[in-house]
Order: C-alpha cells, then sequence, then structure tokens
C-alpha cells in the first residue's frame, strides 16, 4: 500500500514516526509545506522539512520538537554579540544543514534535489518532497501589520491577532516534481494533524494541488488539529477564531470538505460526529493525542485501517 501525507509542523512529525513504525517506510511519501520557509543571515531554512527529517531520522529534539537533540547555540551567541537580532534560534549542528541547503541552491539544485540528498544522509527511508521547489513564504497580516510568519510565531510568540494570510508568489509556483503523481498514485492519502491555515493551507494553494486530491481514486482521511477546541501546540485555535470560524474540529473538516473522504475526530469530541456527517464526510473517533510512541503507531494503524475499510 502507498500513503501520501501532506504535512507541515510537529504534530505531522508525530503522526509520521508512527506511520513509518506500522508500514515500510519506503511507501510513505511526504509532502511538506514549505511556506514556512525564510531566508536567515544569508540562509533558506525550511522548518517544516527539517522537522519531519530530523524526526524520522531519529536526531529531533525531542522536548523542543524541533531541531537537533544536544545542539548548542555557540554560533549564535556570536551573532548576537555583533548585533545581529537572533529571534530565530538557530543550533549549531542544525546551521549545517541550512548552509548545505544554501551552498547547493546557489550552485542550482532545487529544494527537492536538496532535500532527498539530506535525506539519503541521515538514512531517512520514506521520500519526503517540497510541496514546490520556488520561495512562497506565508505572510501574515495582524493588527500590528504585515509580517513574515516566522516573525509572527517565534519572534511575536502568536501574540498579535490575524487579520489575513497571503502565500506570496504561490500563484505561479509549480508543484514539485513527483508531488501529483504521489497524490494521484497513492491508495491513501493522509493530511496529518497540522494548522488547517499556515501548514496545510499553502500545500492545498499551489496550483494542481487541489484538484490532484479531487481527482484521485485514493481515500482520503484527516486527522483534526483541534481538540476539545484547543489546538495541543501552534496558534490553530487562535487563527479559527481571528479569521471567523468556529473554533472546533468541524471547522478544520470544513476547510477539506471538497476532497475529503474520512475526518477523525478525537474521542473526547464524541458530539462533533453530527457536525461532521453532515458536510458530506464520514467521521470516526479515536485517541488522536500522541504523547507516546506507542499513542502513535496506534493512530497510524487507525489511519491506515480506515483507509482499507
Amino acid at each position: 500500500m502507498k500513503i501520501t501525507a501532506l504535512a507541515g509542523g510537529v504534530g505531522a512529525s508525530k503522526f509520521l514516526l508512527g506511520l513509518t513504525s506500522v508500514m515500510p517506510p519506503e511507501d510513505v511519501t511526504i509532502i511538506a509545506n514549505t511556506g514556512d520557509d525564510i531566508e536567515m543571515f544569508g540562509l533558506r531554512i525550511c522548518p517544516d522539512i527539517d522537522t519531519v527529517t530530523y524526526t524520522l531520522a531519529g536526531v529531533i529534539d525531542d522536548r523542543a520538537g524541533w531541531g537537533l537533540r544536544n545542539d548548542t547555540f555557540e554560533c549564535l551567541h556570536n551573532l548576537a554579540s555583533y548585533g545581529e537580532d537572533t529571534w530565530f534560534n538557530l543550533g549549531d549542528k542544525d546551521l549545517a544543514t541550512h548552509i548545505f541547503r544554501t551552498n547547493q541552491l546557489r550552485q542550482g539544485s532545487s529544494v527537492s534535489e536538496i532535500t532527498l540528498e539530506v535525506c539519503r544522509r541521515l538514512g531517512v527511508r520514506s521520500t519526503i518532497l517540497p510541496m514546490t521547489d520556488e520561495y512562497t513564504p506565508t505572510r501574515v497580516t495582524t493588527d500590528d501589520g504585515e509580517m513574515h510568519f516566522q516573525e509572527y510565531f517565534v519572534r511575536r510568540r502568536c501574540e498579535p491577532r490575524v487579520r489575513s494570510l497571503r502565500f506570496y508568489g504561490i500563484d505561479s509556483a509549480r508543484p514539485a516534481p513527483g508531488v501529483l503523481d504521489a497524490i494521484t498514485g497513492a491508495d491513501g492519502v493522509v493530511v496529518c494533524p497540522s494548522n488547517p491555515f499556515i501548514s496545510i493551507g499553502p500545500i492545498l494553494g499551489v496550483p494542481g494541488m487541489r484538484d490532484a486530491l479531487v481527482q484521485t481514486r485514493a481515500k482520503i482521511v484527516a486527522i483534526t488539529p483541534i481538540i476539545g477546541g484547543k489546538a495541543l501546540k501552534g496558534p490553530a485555535a487562535d487563527m479559527l477564531r481571528d479569521l471567523g470560524h468556529e473554533v472546533s474540529a468541524a471547522s478544520v473538516a470544513a476547510m477539506y470538505r471538497d476532497f475529503l473522504d474520512i475526518f477523525i475526530v478525537d474521542q473526547s469530541d464524541s458530539g462533533l460526529e453530527r457536525d461532521v456527517l453532515e458536510l458530506g464526510i464520514e467521521a470516526r473517533l479515536a485517541d488522536t493525542i500522541m504523547s507516546s510512541l506507542e499513542k502513535k503507531k496506534e493512530l497510524a494503524s487507525f489511519v491506515l485501517s480506515a483507509i482499507t475499510a
């Protein structure tokens, strides 16, 4: 069975670790959000690609949910001594990835090619594809003005109220090589438990992506990122509120209703089953809080059983 996952952020990485533990990793293709990408200190940084890659390679800093385990920050501290703004944490070992990526980009390689090489070097057996090879950073308009998503998320700690989002350059972007084939050729597609606006939204915004999801014969399953009206991590709940949506799992399901077959609701939100069904989407209840590797594997197995049912 071939599974393709749309992924962004820590929640997606947790689920994918479970998924690649219960099925052959080689049969999993991951389409990663690149809307979070940013250029800092002259380097191209791809946070979601790196978080997924480091997680599947077994080198992620589990406590932080990002970066490399046991990393140090001497370079960043020295940059600060020169007066540089260092609100975006980059570890010394992590910097090697960004330097390698940037150097390869300057030599003419694509983000796709570089990602495959990083995965090969780190022993990741699944295929990780960027949603596009073009630079399409997410811009957030807030009460304090427009800013890059990372500035809103990291520097401002999601404090300003969000008024709108735009994905710079998305209209002229093209899906990265292999992305559309991964969707149309899959047996199942999983929308990971990621922020629907800034993790999954940019992926769906790439021209041709949503059409491929509508047209594929694969069964498409999404996992809620909202539990009990809250997000376990990140600003998904705040964004739902700020952008005029009810803060619930059903609101997320509605965003995917044109292509979704099954929406997995956390067992604590059983009262929302009917709301999801009224959207024309099958609803299933599961424990979606991935507090251990076993819980991650259980949820992944549940998703696979939903695909094959």
